[in-house]
């Protein structure tokens, strides 16, 4: 039965959460009260006059007209407790209790809060007097001053001071005849970019939503007086996902979390002002609903039914509803004010244009309006908000200003330029600037060279915030790499190569990269290679948090032929005087070597490589060996050195590493070398990447050769004590492939060279994967991705393998995403991993449906909402139903916790012991009708110790699974593996490529055919 839900406020944020929840086939009717001219008889949206400061009259009028759920967007009301009134007597109402919304309402009391628990926030201290708050203003040094106050109706007094004298005289006036009440809060002025961050919460789930930047300046430019909002864009590609992340856990998560310890359980929207500085992220206000004009760009990217959402949430089963928002789509809204506005404003002028800007296809909503005599008047200082939703930034905005165009009501203020931070930062392809630049262009006569572009930058190295820094500077080209680059005309990883090499190098000393300077030269300048170029710089200097200052570009007439250019790099870091590591011990015996993952060849290997290639009859068109799938072998060749430094620089300003090298552009024993003393020997253990072994085979190199001239997949290495290593390596498997790869030992007097690889010579005779692909059978030519395969996960509380799927589809390399979380039982901890990494979530209860097809064909329409392409079954307890199996054939995998089929069902571990097996393992396998030993992806062994019991080897069972599933759903998601139409795996015959690193990446190359568990029951 639907509901009747009644909206308590009038501005633009109420119409739009009227507006969302009118959508919903639950919502019967919406009672926006007192509402104004855009909610008055819209549709199922209507406004009322029920006077809402009186609880008591708000609760009767829900009573009488049978209200299902009442909306607060009013702060003031929820500071004076209507929700917790509302809920007393029985009526649902969604926002946080008087007592939580006193992070909204109470400014000493939200700061004290934040202090108490640890939450970034300005310096501050409240007062009651105004003198001691001046005594105070004279005495900090704080380089600005935010004075902050509340009065009745909460109305906000917030002023900012450039002076202590200002200070002292805001301070006066606001408490002189206490209209803002008792307290008075003085804080300093946080620099940096200012963004939105809300989520909903049930009080203990956290669902974050998009990003928002908000425009409180009333010009462009930034100029003119603050306001409430002349308008906002979401979400905000200043803001990088590890960052969102961050906020997610550090932040929202935390204060959730630190409300309820305290006693204050927090239910309903939390919307945290944050202010992006050079010390980190901090928090400078909150707001216990949807901000206006934030309301307005965040709603329209919701996917989900805003009214099931609520629901969840007030019910504490938000973990079971994640919402999802709308991937590739931008939303802006310019907000429309009254001339006078924010102070005196003149109403009753009439709006037109409104049914043109509809026909436009955009969104209006109203705020200060009312209806006078049929017409549309304005009644408030801001009083339409136009939002439009496009593909990009810059087109949504460019629509909304089509808008704002069509409708006129006179003296109607408005900004152009909502957004101009993202935009600028989209069209310059930078990630920071902090300088100037001047171009110019001139000529030397003496020399054929004509500079296209020069530049001159500044950095701010105080405001970066170091006490005693010293400058470490590095400069990089790519040498024969690039050659190979012109060849293929490929372009779009150059930059990013350039940027890694010289950022991992200072890596080396600890310093971090501060910016970032190129020099480009070439015989004729195309301009689509040279902006390819610089992308791929920006991307990278972005990723590695530094500044892209400019680039030089000269054009050398005579020196390079058509197509042909040179390129270098030059970066600055810094590092404090005290965390240098020029003074690392270097390793003795029994320390231990970690090794990260390379993405691929670099360096000095190149020239080589082009040698083999001549030699060869390949070319850089042909398909990449092994299981390389569609891709080119240059395009592997291409590949981008890692940075390493987002991720590595606290693990070695940790204190616990001895000694690191960059070794992705040399040879493995060189870069070895550099950190090895001549005494010892050194033993490693991994696999080689099958690139290598096509290298050895094909330029018929020896095993010096190859350890010396390529890094076989080792792109860098960390030297620890023994007994730290553990330690480390997790530290560093949280953001990078990484193994235990070796150890120092006594030395060796054999002679010959004192660093030794002890299984390279077998690793790089093993032959290609190739030879196991001839013989599958592939039913269609696979065409690459553009976009990740959309994969859901179907859980019942049991299953262990969920968290490995996500952090896999984490990876760079991934060819899936996880875009949703389906149980069948509610409040289980997969739902909490699934809202903990922000993935939908939903909760399908199979005892509320009569038959197994009818409960499978809800999974069915959920899956399709969300254009899932696979399915994983992790732990999933259901039998799935013939019809559902048969839409789904080849589309669902599962794994089994045993690799032979003599053990089906019962104890499968108890079975391995008393059997005697020497190994068992896991199974992935596609899950069909009828159990098929010949639909195996992809298996993993697991040896039986002697000393296993049913628990250890259940656990490492487990363990392997986790490795598996991830490896099998690769497989699957990128086309190199299939389901054929007899039910076998069909593997394609050049083998698509895995995009995992190390060791992860020979998985493909032996899938055994065994048969898996019984796949029904899962």
């Amino acid at each position: 039965m639907a509901d009747r839900v009644l909206v308590i406020g009038s501005g633009g944020r109420e119409h739009a959460l009227a507006w969302k929840l009118a959508q919903s086939p639950h919502v019967k009717q919406v009672f926006v009260a007192p509402g104004n001219a855009g909610t008055a008889d819209n549709g199922k949206i209507s406004n009322s006059a029920v006077l809402v400061s009186n609880h008591t009259i708000v609760t009767q009028f829900c009573k009488d007209h049978n209200i299902g759920l009442v909306l607060v967007g009013q702060e003031a009301l929820l500071a004076a407790g209507i929700v917790d009134d509302l809920r007393a007597a029985g009526v649902r109402c969604f926002g946080p209790s008087a007592k939580a919304a006193q992070l909204a309402s109470n400014t000493s009391f939200a700061k004290a809060f934040l202090d108490r628990h640890g939450i970034p926030t300005a310096r501050w201290k409240a007062f009651t007097n105004p003198q001691e708050a001046c005594r105070f203003i004279i005495s900090t040094d704080f380089p600005a001053r935010v004075v902050r106050a509340r009065g009745p109706a909460a109305r906000k007094e917030v002023t900012i001071a450039a002076s202590k004298e200002e200070a002292c005289r805001a301070v006066q006036e606001i408490m002189q005849d206490r209209m803002f009440g008792e307290v008075v809060v003085i804080e300093e002025l946080l620099q940096g970019e200012e963004l939105s961050c809300l989520c909903f919460t049930d009080g203990v789930t956290v669902a974050s939503m998009p990003p928002a930047q908000v425009h409180k300046r009333l010009l462009d430019g930034d100029q003119g007086p603050n306001t409430g909002g002349m308008g906002a864009y979401c979400p905000v590609p200043q803001v990088p996902e590890v960052l969102l992340e961050k906020i997610n856990d550090a932040i929202l998560q935390h204060v959730v979390d630190s409300m309820r310890q305290e006693g204050a359980a927090y239910v309903g929207v939390l919307q945290t002002g944050l202010m992006l500085t050079k010390d980190g992220v901090k928090i400078l206000n909150f707001k216990c609903q949807f901000g206006d004009p934030q309301c307005q760009v965040i709603l329209p990217l919701l996917k989900n039914d805003l009214y099931e959402v609520i629901q969840a949430t007030i019910d504490g089963k938000l973990c079971s509803f994640m919402p999802a928002w709308s991937e590739n789509s931008t939303a802006v809204c310019v907000v429309m004010a009254s001339p006078g506005y924010p102070g005196d404003y003149d109403k009753g002028m009439e709006v037109t244009g409104l049914l043109q800007a509809k026909e436009l296809g955009l969104q209006v909503f109203h705020a200060g309006t009312t209806l006078k005599d049929g017409r549309v008047v304005t009644s408030g200082g801001r009083v339409l908000s136009i939002t439009a939703v496009k593909e990009d930034l810059m087109k949504a905005l460019g629509e909304a200003n089509r808008g704002v165009a069509a409708i006129r009501f006179k003296g109607a203020t408005y900004r152009k330029d909502i957004g101009h931070r993202g935009i600028r930062l989209l069209k310059q392809s930078l990630y920071v600037s902090k300088g100037t630049s001047r171009n110019r262009c001139q000529s030397k006569a003496l020399s054929d060279v004509i500079v296209l572009r020069g530049f001159t930058g500044f950095f701010d190295l105080k405001a970066s915030g170091y006490d005693d820094p010293i400058l470490v500077s590095q400069t990089k080209g790519l040498g024969s790499k690039l050659q190979v680059a012109q060849a293929c005309k490929r372009h779009d990883t150059i930059g990013q190569d350039l940027v890694a090499v010289c950022v991992n190098d200072i890596l080396a000393q600890g310093a971090e990269p501060l910016f970032f300077l190129t020099y480009f030269a070439c015989g004729k300048l195309d301009v689509d290679v040279a902006q390819t170029i610089k992308e791929g710089i920006a991307e990278a200097c972005r990723n590695a948090g530094c500044a892209f200052l400019g680039r030089e570009m000269a054009e050398v007439t005579g020196m390079y032929s058509s197509g042909e250019y040179d390129l270098a790099g030059f970066v600055v870091g810094a590092v404090e005087r005290g965390q240098m590591l020029l003074g690392l011990q270097r390793a003795d015996e029994e320390d231990v070597f970690i090794g990260l993952a390379s993405s691929g060849i670099h360096g000095r290997g190149f020239s080589i490589i082009r040698k083999i290639l001549l030699m060869s009859s390949l070319y850089y068109s042909s398909p990449a060996p092994g299981s390389c799938g569609d891709k080119t072998l240059g395009d592997v060749l291409l590949t981008p050195a890692k940075l390493y430094s987002p991720s590595l620089l606290p693990v070695l300003r940790s204190g616990h590493v001895k000694a690191f090298a960059f070794i992705a552009e040399e040879g493995l024993l060189e870069g070895i070398s550099r950190v090895l003393p001549e005494h010892v020997n050194l033993t490693f253990h991994w696999k080689i990447p099958e690139i290598f072994c096509w290298l050895y085979k094909e330029g018929n190199l020896s095993e010096e050769e190859m350890a010396w001239t390529f890094n076989c997949g080792i792109g860098a290495v960390l030297v620890v004590q023994k007994e730290l290593a553990q330690h480390v390596l997790k530290d560093v498997q949280r953001h990078e492939e990484a193994w235990l790869i070796g150890e120092v030992v006594a030395p060796c007097h054999t002679g010959g060279s004192h660093i030794k690889v002890k299984n390279l010579l077998e690793a790089l005779q093993l032959s290609s994967p190739q030879h196991l692909l001839n013989n599958a059978v592939v039913e269609s030519q696979h065409q690459p991705r553009r976009n990740k395969v959309k994969v859901a996960v179907l859980v019942s509380g049991t299953g262990t393998n969920l968290a490995a799927l996500i952090n896999y589809a984490k990876e760079p390399g991934s060819c899936a995403q996880v875009v949703l979380v389906i149980s069948n039982k509610s409040g289980v901890e997969e739902l909490r991993n699934a809202a903990r990494a922000r993935i939908p979530t939903r909760v399908i209860d199979h005892k509320l449906y009569g038959s197994r097809s009818e409960f499978d064909s809800t999974i069915d329409q959920v899956l399709e909402e969300f254009a899932v392409e696979l399915i994983c079954l992790s732990g999933f307890m259901r039998i799935l139903s013939s019809p559902f199996l048969r839409k789904w054939k080849g589309k669902i995998l599962n794994a089994s916790p045993s690799l032979f089929p003599a053990i089906k069902g019962g104890n499968v571990h108890q079975q391995s012991l008393q059997t005697g097996f020497k190994v068992t393992g896991c199974t992935v396998h596609f899950v069909l009708e009828e159990s098929c030993p010949k639909a195996v992806i992809h298996q993993e062994p697991v040896s039986v110790r002697a000393d296993d019991t049913e628990e250890t080897l259940s656990a490492r069972v487990q363990e392997a699974e986790c490795r598996a599933f991830p490896i099998a759903l690769q497989l699957v998601a990128s086309g190199a593996v299939q389901l054929g139409a007899d039910g076998k795996t069909c593997w394609k015959q050049e083998g698509q490529s895995l995009g995992l690193q190390g060791e992860k990446s020979d998985c493909a190359s032996s899938p055994v055919v065994l048969e898996p568990e019984e796949n029904e029951v899962v």
